[in-house]
């Protein structure tokens, strides 16, 4: 095929158009394309691209907001880089190639009866996106994806294979884990398992008082608690996921696919489109919808609990803050919604975190809460988002790294105590900016 070169069993080509996000609000056009079969052709593409003098990214499934995978220059698909590489029993560590989606991870996992401790609420992404991004789920005492890694591997800027973990490289693990895609190619990771175990869900409405006011409560008794609450209306749906010694007994065929496929993408996707269409209507809607999922209970494995099909585009932000300051901060998004003229189809997530180790991580040292707010695709997001954000920033907020937000790199040298930590190691792994495109510019300085 013309334009087309091929190394080993990966491929090089020109840029056939432009690339675009999942939600359709990110478009770039990259000069060349890359999909490199193993991390010695992704070291040799990369190098390749530095004496063309052009800037390299990789992107997973476009799962980022952001336009944190953007490029003008070369382009990694890590398509065929997938598939486990060794699990060790011993050590309780999988291996897997960047380019494995979470799908294929967990099921791979649970047929050797092992899964993660934790995990974000959908599984399209690759391993690398999610992780360099911090996707997250809920947890008590579980964190981050990415918080679960043992050692990774990534191509830096000068072509070379580096292998990092907590005794190899330490101070390149530190920040590696979440790298925003600013210290290299993450070409496999490392993460702990555990022996796969069932978890019991109980999913129940709830009053918008009645859940802010038991916020501490309902953290502290389950291992994961989340919750949505509805604008426009004083209604939440609570979900508590824990342990349980079983037996299985997942959701009935038809009742499951009524909650999880009829309400929760296909009506909804109906009535997100004639919000957006009629947006008056919006505010009867969020009342319907409120009231349409019933409270069950249902056990199986870890995926099949935590992760849930997303059918329904839309567009997000979602600022971490210290979780004392979460409930306060919801009232005030609240209150903000009631007195604006704001019409909101999509429900606000709250999810927490425990602190950890990682240097832009999210949860990097404190106790952690998460709210997120959507909104469908295509519908004007800025004046939504723009006075989520004020009330967000004013709680000393971080923003997740792979959705909107306005911040840049004086802010977070303000939030994150170990931002320097990272710029000063990015300084070394990649001195020319390499990896660097205009996003990373405003949220890491140059």
């Amino acid at each position: 095929m013309s334009g087309t070169t091929t190394a080993g069993s990966g491929s090089s080509r020109t840029a056939s158009g432009p690339w675009r996000n999942w939600a359709g609000n990110v478009t770039s056009r990259p000069v060349r394309e890359v999909s490199p079969a193993s991390a010695e052709e992704l070291a040799e593409a990369v190098r390749r691209a530095a004496e063309d003098g052009l800037r390299v990214k990789t992107v997973g499934t476009g799962h980022s907001f952001t336009s944190i995978a953007a490029t003008d220059g070369v382009l990694i698909r890590p398509d065929l880089l997938t598939g486990i590489r060794r699990i060790d029993r011993e050590t309780m560590t999988v291996t897997v190639e960047s380019g494995t989606s979470l799908k294929r991870l967990n099921v791979a996992l649970a047929r050797e009866g092992l899964s993660l401790t934790n995990m974000g609420d959908i599984m399209e992404q690759t391993v690398a996106g999610a992780t360099s991004t911090g996707t997250h789920g809920t947890g008590r005492d579980s964190a981050s994806i990415a918080a679960q890694i043992r050692a990774l591997e990534l191509v830096t800027a000068d072509g070379r294979l580096l292998t990092c973990s907590e005794k190899e490289n330490p101070e390149v693990f530190a920040a590696a884990r979440i790298g925003l895609g600013a210290l290299g190619v993450v070409t496999a990771i490392t993460f702990a398992v555990e022996p796969v175990f069932l978890l019991t869900a109980r999913e129940e409405p709830m009053s918008f008082d009645r859940v802010t006011s038991d916020f501490d409560a309902l953290h502290a008794e389950n291992e994961h608690f989340e919750f949505y609450w509805f604008p426009h209306t004083d209604n939440c749906s609570t979900k508590r996921n824990n342990r349980s010694a079983g037996p299985a007994a997942p959701p009935g065929r038809i009742s499951g696919w009524v909650e999880d496929e009829l309400l929760s993408n296909g009506i909804f996707q109906l009535a997100c489109s004639l919000g957006r269409a009629v947006p008056p209507v919006v505010p009867a809607l969020a009342r319907v919808s409120s009231r349409a999922l019933s409270a069950r209970t249902y056990t199986d494995i870890p995926y099949k609990v935590f992760t849930s099909p997303r059918r329904v585009r839309f567009v997000e932000m979602e600022y971490a803050l210290p979780r004392e300051a979460a409930v306060a901060a919801l009232r005030e998004v609240k209150a903000m919604v009631e007195r604006s003229p704001l019409k909101v189809s999509f429900p606000v997530e709250v999810r927490t975190a425990p602190a950890d180790d990682i240097a832009l991580s999210t949860a990097s040292g404190r106790e952690t809460a998460y709210i997120a707010v959507h909104l469908y695709k295509g519908t004007p997001h800025r004046a939504y988002f723009t006075a989520v954000e004020r009330i967000m920033t004013a709680h000393g907020g971080r923003p997740h790294w792979g959705k909107l937000h306005t911040r840049d790199a004086a802010y977070f040298s303000e939030v994150y105590p170990r931002f320097a930590e990272f710029t000063a190691l990015r300084d070394r792994l990649d001195p020319e900016r390499l990896f660097a495109n205009d996003h990373l510019r405003r949220v890491l300085g140059d």
